[in-house]
C-alpha cells in the first residue's frame, strides 16, 4: 500500500514523518490530538496509518516505524481521543443478555446498508461498497488475532475456532480475505491490498480501526469478545440478503460465493461467540461485563454512522466514496 494523502495537521505530521529514516532522523510527533473531531477525517486517517503499521505496512516506508517511540506517542493521543468519543456516544447499557438479544431481533428489510442493496441497490452501489469494505476484508480476522494472548480458556479456544473458518480452516484458497479478492475482481475492482484507502471515508475508516484498537490493547480485550460477537451474530442475516443482492444484480458466481459462504459458517460463530468467547471471558472475569457491553454498543454507533453515510448519498444519486 502507498501511503495515503493527509486529511489533516495530525495525518500530515505522521505521513511526513514516515517518509523520514527512523535511525536517523530525529522527529518529534504530538501527544495530544488537542479539540480534533474523534470521527472525523484527520484522526480516523492518522490511526489507520499508524495501525497499518502493525499489518503490511507502505511502500517506502522503514519497518522500524512499528514500535517507534513517537508514533507510538501520536497513537496513543489519537486512541485516547476515539475511546472518549465513543464513550460519550454510546448509550452506556450494562445489562448484556438483553443487548445481545437485541442483536437477534431482524431490522427492518428496507434498513441498513444490506436491505438497501437487496432491495434497490444498482451495481455502481454495490461496487462503492465492496471498494470502501476492502479496507477491511482483505485482511479479514488479522485485527482480531491480536486478541488471541489477551484470552484464556474457553474464551481463547472458542476465539480461535471461529479464526480458524476465517482463515479456510488452514486452505490458503478458502481464506476469507481470498474469497473477498475474488468478489472484487468479479465486480471489476481492484483487488490489491489497501488500494482504495483514499476512498475510505472517515465513518469507514472508524470500523476498521475499531478492531485493531480492541485487539491491539489487553485492557480492551472484554470490549473486543464485544464486538465480535456482534459481528458474527448480525453477519448472516445480512449475508443474506447481500446474497440476494449479488443475485439481483448479476454478480459474478465468485461474489456470491463470498456471502453464501458467511450464511452458514457465521451461523455456527454467532453460537460459538455467545457461549463459549462471551460465556467464558465472563466466567473468569465478570467484572469486565461493562467492557463487552461497551464493544457491542461501539460496534453498532459506528456501522449505523457507515450506513448512514452509504445510503443517504445513494440515494440521491451521488457516490458514498471520498473521492471518485
Amino acid at each position: 500500500m502507498k501511503l495515503p494523502a493527509a486529511r489533516g495537521e495530525l495525518s500530515a505530521t505522521l505521513i511526513g514523518a514516515l517518509g523520514q529514516d527512523p535511525e536517523r532522523d530525529r522527529v518529534v510527533l504530538p501527544g495530544d490530538a488537542g479539540d480534533a473531531d474523534p470521527f472525523g477525517d484527520d484522526v480516523q486517517l492518522a490511526l489507520f496509518v499508524a495501525y497499518e503499521l502493525h499489518y503490511r505496512g507502505f511502500d517506502g516506508v522503514a519497518d522500524a516505524w512499528e514500535w517507534h517511540p513517537e508514533v507510538l506517542r501520536l497513537r496513543g493521543a489519537l486512541e485516547r481521543c476515539f475511546l472518549a468519543g465513543l464513550r460519550a456516544a454510546v448509550p452506556g447499557h450494562t445489562d448484556l443478555r438483553a443487548t445481545l438479544d437485541d442483536l437477534l431481533v431482524e431490522p427492518v428489510e428496507s434498513s441498513g446498508v444490506s436491505g438497501f442493496l437487496k432491495d434497490e441497490g444498482e451495481l455502481w452501489q454495490l461496487r462503492e461498497y465492496a471498494a470502501l469494505r476492502s479496507l477491511y476484508h482483505l485482511k479479514e480476522g488479522d485485527p482480531h488475532a491480536y486478541g488471541i494472548p489477551h484470552l484464556t480458556g474457553r474464551a481463547k479456544a472458542g476465539l480461535v475456532a471461529v479464526e480458524y473458518d476465517e482463515y479456510g480452516a488452514g486452505r490458503a484458497d478458502r481464506m476469507h480475505q481470498r474469497l473477498w479478492a475474488g468478489l472484487m475482481a468479479d465486480l471489476g475492482l481492484a483487488p490489491a491490498y489497501g488500494h482504495y484507502v483514499e476512498q475510505g471515508t472517515a465513518e469507514l475508516l472508524a470500523t476498521v480501526n475499531l478492531m485493531s484498537l480492541f485487539g491491539l490493547h489487553r485492557a480492551l480485550r472484554g470490549a473486543l469478545v464485544g464486538h465480535y460477537a456482534t459481528v458474527e451474530i448480525t453477519s448472516s442475516p445480512a449475508s443474506r440478503r447481500m446474497t440476494q443482492a449479488m443475485e439481483r444484480m448479476g454478480a459474478g458466481q465468485a461474489a456470491i460465493h463470498f456471502y453464501a459462504e458467511h450464511v452458514e459458517a457465521d451461523a455456527v460463530h454467532e453460537q460459538v461467540m455467545r457461549h463459549e468467547v462471551v460465556g467464558g471471558l465472563l466466567e473468569d472475569e465478570p467484572e469486565l461485563t461493562d467492557d463487552v457491553v461497551f464493544g457491542v454498543e461501539a460496534t453498532g454507533l459506528l456501522e449505523d454512522r457507515l450506513a448512514a453515510a452509504l445510503t443517504t448519498p445513494w440515494r440521491a444519486g451521488r457516490t458514498a466514496l471520498r473521492t471518485p
